[in-house]
């Protein structure tokens, strides 16, 4: 037991940290004893970056969003792990749907060690700026939300790169697993995009009730308020 568990340990190390092409092993034979280190890397990793948006709230906002933003990777990969398995196949794949949902899974891990890594920047720069009650607490929100989307889908598109040359060992030519990347990462973040949406509030508007869930969580959408944020910040 203590020799799979470090033969395990070896494997998650070489794949999220270093990369290594000998780590290939763990998508083509997925180890199901390396599910939990990456959904306990997931959430501590992410918990923790999450606290960090919403401390500028205060501790509850940051408890909420601790609990919400694993939640969000963890029902992207439910919601997307039928339609990533058919798309992989579909695109040239030689990926099962089980080998299709370990390198999302992976991704995701690879993910959550990103923002880990910025969360002491990201939790400086919210006790630093303007607080929630002051008069540039609008400001501050619309800019908070337009750095945590950049931060959030830059992490998400260099964790998922590192999976690329994965892809190209199970695709049958360079071209369709470019196809392939491109549509698994494109649909992973529309999907999360859409759920941290509806588990909102994540970022704490200034002067409503702070609380779990919004009761309009169905009005509206993700791209809506982006936009909203753009327009209204410049």
């Amino acid at each position: 037991m203590a020799s799979l568990y470090s033969q395990t340990t070896r494997s998650w190390h070489e794949l999220l940290v270093r990369g290594d092409e000998t780590a290939l092993l763990w998508v083509r034979r997925p180890d199901r004893k390396a599910i939990p280190l990456c959904l306990f890397t997931i959430f501590a990793g992410v918990g923790v970056y999450g606290a960090s948006i919403g401390i500028w709230q205060g501790p509850k906002m940051a408890l909420y969003t601790a609990i919400k933003l694993p939640l969000i990777i963890l029902i992207t990969l439910t919601v997307n792990g039928m339609i990533n398995g058919m798309l992989a196949q579909l695109l040239g794949s030689r990926l099962s749907f089980a080998q299709t949902a370990f390198a999302i899974l992976t991704a995701f891990t690879v993910f959550s060690l990103i923002v880990l890594s910025l969360s002491p920047i990201t939790f400086g720069m919210a006790f630093d700026l303007p607080a929630p009650d002051s008069r540039d607490a609008e400001v501050t929100h619309r800019r908070l939300l337009l750095i945590h989307t950049a931060i959030i889908a830059l992490a998400g598109l260099t964790s998922t790169g590192r999976l690329f040359r994965l892809l190209t060992h199970f695709t049958e030519t360079v071209a369709a697993a470019r196809c392939c990347f491109t549509v698994l990462v494109f649909g992973n973040l529309f999907v999360g995009a859409q759920i941290s949406y509806l588990l909102r509030p994540i970022f704490g508007q200034p002067g409503l009730k702070i609380e779990f869930l919004r009761p309009d969580m169905f009005r509206g959408n993700f791209y809506e308020s982006v936009w909203w944020a753009l327009t209204n910040s410049f």
